[in-house]
């Protein structure tokens, strides 16, 4: 509900992050949104739907960005300081229009005027359509790290693709998941600008003409679509610096082919133009089983074509709007430019940049490739062996001639140098080798991205650690300065002040300012008050509220009626077999069991949520959804166990339900095989929102432990990755866990004889038979040990003071992991950029 209108003497001693209403601010915005509303929308109030009035504000609110914008832009241009282009084929931005309040400190009064004209906020911002353009955590990364370089005040720019249908709906029917399509854009976008002056063509196909004279080959009958630019205002944190994100569409080059037309031939006159602009149509799921797929490579190359375009075009243009002789000397181009690879998707731009220097500029090869190297560094994601993204020769051959050329001379002159190190060591220069020959001659895109690098970074301290010792420890050997760990962080803007804001005005409230909020680690202070009993009570209080808040939403949407003084037990991420959600289940079932075995135990009441989604072709995942859905049914619908257990699946998991699940959390599931996950994001917005973890010592957690002041407020189970892969070694046998542990037993052999699907009894049979034969991500050895952490969980919970300091010490430990801190880290030892200090004046009109 909006909130009711503060006497002038409650504003004054209000401290909030969401500002102070003015009379003044109120009255403008008042008439702006009419303004907007008849003149924009072209509706009065007898008319207007509620849409109207959501678009009505975000235009409003956009009018307070445009000034900033521009002058942002203006003043990186006088001041011509190096920049960051961040190149994502993802960027998982959810909604827009409460952020960009928060970021400019007018939520207040927003709030007000919207009251003062009958009008509900919270109404209207569940009116935006989340921007899903990314399937998870490295999309949302993305997303975070914008926000951070624009409080920062760093000259950065996002460079993606305007996808017209985002991450798919996910709909759960019968115990299912069925796609639907997101079409996110069917009621226009009202924070983006079309920019039709700056379309770039990027080609296609074509062949290779060798000049007699000799020189470089010429690419020619190339297949033209233009890539055409829609930027999204990025505004920092109450600094007045405001970013952009340009993201590629994909056009036709011409309307119609008018030979055809003129015969009459109408639907041949358009479908060049459907083809092309097909590039652009659609985010791929994220199944790790993409590198074969054509459009999928076409859309790598889209976007790193049209963004190293268009970043050369201003690094070639002066401030006074001519070319600069002085800027036009390319020598000076990692003096000016700094390029960020989100992972191996925007890889292509090494060889791009080649080309592009080579070709075009007529550079020298080893002038062009000292440029490039410096240039680029590349964000490493993932240790899985089938994520490492490799893409067939033949395929790069037909598509992109030119760059497979250049592949190859890259790789040439690569692997002399290893040969040169390592003189007749065959065996490591196949490993090394950019181009592999087995099962199929393919190019690995990871090792042209640490080729064409001068910085190679994993994103948490153990994933940094394991890519060095095993995955690329050729490379570290060969050049060990190249490796770098940024551990990853979120923004606490987003992750705090928009999605809980009421835990946000508490901390403002005991540490005096809302400084922290651009120093996370000034929540290192709260620790004085974790015993404090007024200031648990607080906290308890909060999160008691956003309980009751999610528990009306999971009422309303799924019809589940759930105990708000139960542990509301969370694991939220994509569904992937090493993420471990079947252990999650394996862990519901056993209580299930415990509860009919013993119905006056004194259980302490638990609801278990998993949300996320399984990609389409991705049976396995889809069958732990199926799977959890079912256990769910028939736990929720017996009386025994249901006042002690209850199972939710959080369907269409994205980042508007995620600012409403977060804040409501008690118990953070992070317990992925020690070894497989890079680092996670989810785990950190949980700690900074008084969620306490049970996890594997796997990625990030590792840190957040080590953050920590009391070990004991973290529930660590499992094997480290020496003991993963010490079992391995030794040959693990899941079907010896299985036989020694009755209860384990138990479990699976219910879902072995169809407890939980009895009219099809078959129906998970895969499931157990993988589990006991193959159990690949190693959950039955770890099952004990995480039921025993589970058990300590229970107890502490019983104790609501005990986990009242819980989970004060985890917001208090939660500092170190602001994205904030990354991108300075970034900054500073990868980019070589320093923010912009100058301050910039607020915009009152802009000339």
């Amino acid at each position: 509900m909006s909130a009711k209108p503060l006497s002038d003497e409650d504003k004054k001693k209000q401290i909030s992050v969401r500002g102070i209403a003015q009379v003044e601010d109120i009255s403008g915005i008042k008439e702006a949104f009419n303004r907007h509303l008849h003149y924009t929308q072209a509706k009065d109030r007898k008319v207007a739907t509620e849409r109207d009035y959501f678009f009505s504000l975000c235009y409003t609110v956009r009018e307070k960005l445009v000034g900033r914008w521009i002058r942002t832009q203006q003043h990186y241009y006088e001041k011509d300081p190096k920049r960051v282009y961040y190149l994502s084929l993802e960027f998982y931005m959810g909604r827009t229009l409460t952020n960009t309040m928060a970021n400019l400190g007018m939520q207040s009064q927003v709030d007000e005027a919207l009251y003062q004209m009958g009008l509900e906020l919270e109404t209207l911002e569940e009116k935006e359509e989340d921007a899903g353009l990314g399937n998870g955590g490295l999309g949302r990364l993305a997303a975070c790290f914008l926000d951070s370089m624009a409080t920062l005040g760093l000259a950065a720019y996002g460079y993606g693709i305007r996808y017209d249908y985002g991450i798919f709906t996910q709909k759960i029917f019968n115990d299912e998941q069925h796609e639907e399509t997101d079409d996110w854009l069917k009621f226009g976008n009202p924070w983006e600008i079309a920019r039709p002056e700056y379309q770039i063509p990027v080609h296609f196909y074509g062949k290779l003409h060798y000049p007699k004279e000799g020189g470089a080959p010429q690419w020619v009958d190339t297949e033209v679509v233009m890539a055409m630019p829609y930027d999204t205002p990025i505004p920092g944190f109450r600094n007045n610096y405001v970013n952009t994100l340009r993201l590629w569409s994909a056009k036709a080059p011409t309307a119609f082919h008018l030979s055809s037309f003129n015969v009459g031939d109408y639907l041949n006159a358009v479908c060049d133009r459907n083809l092309a602009e097909n590039i652009s149509r659609v985010l791929y799921p994220n199944d790790n089983f993409i590198e074969g797929k054509e459009l999928r490579l076409k859309q790598e190359y889209f976007l790193v074509a049209a963004s190293l375009q268009d970043l050369l075009r201003r690094f070639k243009v002066s401030k006074f709007g001519t070319l600069d002789k002085s800027r036009v000397d390319l020598s000076k181009l990692p003096d000016k430019v700094a390029i960020q690879l989100n992972d191996t998707h925007p890889s292509l731009a090494i060889p791009e940049m080649m080309r592009i220097l080579v070709d075009i500029e007529g550079m020298s090869w080893d002038d062009a490739w000292s440029l490039t190297q410096r240039c680029m560094a590349y964000t490493n994601h993932t240790v899985l062996p089938e994520a490492l993204e490799r893409w067939s020769v033949k395929m790069l051959e037909f598509l992109l001639p030119r760059h497979l050329n250049i592949i190859y001379e890259i790789n040439q002159r690569f692997m002399d140098k290893v040969a040169q190190k390592w003189p007749g060591d065959f065996p490591r220069m196949g490993r090394m080798s950019i181009v592999e020959e087995l099962p199929e001659k393919r190019i690995n895109m990871a090792h042209l991205s640490i080729v064409g690098s001068h910085a190679i970074n994993g994103v948490a301290a153990l994933h940094s650690e394991i890519i060095k010792e095993t995955v690329f420890k050729d490379f570290f050997d060969m050049e060990p300065e190249k490796f770098q760990n940024k551990t990853n962080g979120i923004t606490p803007r987003r992750w705090l002040v928009l999605c809980n804001p009421s835990l946000a005005d508490l901390i403002v409230e005991k540490l005096g300012s809302d400084d922290w909020l651009t120093d996370l680690s000034q929540l290192r202070k709260l620790e004085q008050w974790a015993e404090d009993p007024q200031f648990l009570m607080a906290v308890s209080r909060v999160k008691n509220e956003n309980k009751q808040r999610l528990a009306h939403y999971i009422e309303k949407e799924y019809g589940i009626k759930v105990d708000c003084h139960s542990l509301f037990d969370c694991q939220v991420k994509r569904i992937h077999e090493y993420k471990r959600q079947l252990m999650n289940i394996l862990h519901a079932i056993t209580l299930y069991n415990r509860i009919k075995a013993n119905p006056n135990a004194n259980i302490v009441p638990r609801t278990i949520m998993i949300g996320g989604k399984a990609a389409p072709g991705y049976w396995t995942a889809k069958q732990i959804i199926n799977l959890f859905c079912r256990v769910a049914r028939v736990v929720n619908s017996d009386p025994m166990v249901n006042t002690k257990l209850k199972m939710v699946f959080l369907e269409n998991y994205r980042v508007s339900l995620a600012e409403k699940v977060i804040p409501a959390v008690d118990l953070s599931e992070q317990i992925s095989t020690a070894g497989t996950e890079a680092s996670g994001t989810g785990n950190m917005k949980f700690m900074l929102n008084g969620a306490v973890t049970i996890g594997t010592l796997d990625g990030a957690n590792v840190e957040m432990l080590e953050e920590l002041t009391n070990k004991e407020d973290m529930f660590i189970f499992g094997m480290k990755v020496n003991e993963v892969e010490a079992l391995k070694k030794k040959g693990y046998n899941p079907y010896s866990f299985y036989q020694a542990d009755p209860e384990l037993k138990c479990v699976c052999d219910m879902i072995r004889d169809g407890y939980f699907n009895r009219e099809n009894p078959d129906l998970f049979k895969g499931i157990y038979s993988n589990l006991v034969n193959h159990d690949h991500y190693m959950l039955l050895a770890d099952y004990k040990a995480y039921i025993a952490a589970q058990d300590r969980v229970a107890r502490h919970y019983a104790s609501p003071t005990r986990w009242a300091q819980m989970a004060v010490m985890n917001i208090a430990a939660s500092g170190k992991f602001s994205s904030d801190r990354t991108i300075t880290d970034y900054a500073q030892e990868i980019w070589d950029v320093k923010p912009c200090k100058d301050i910039l004046p607020e915009p009152h009109q802009t000339k």
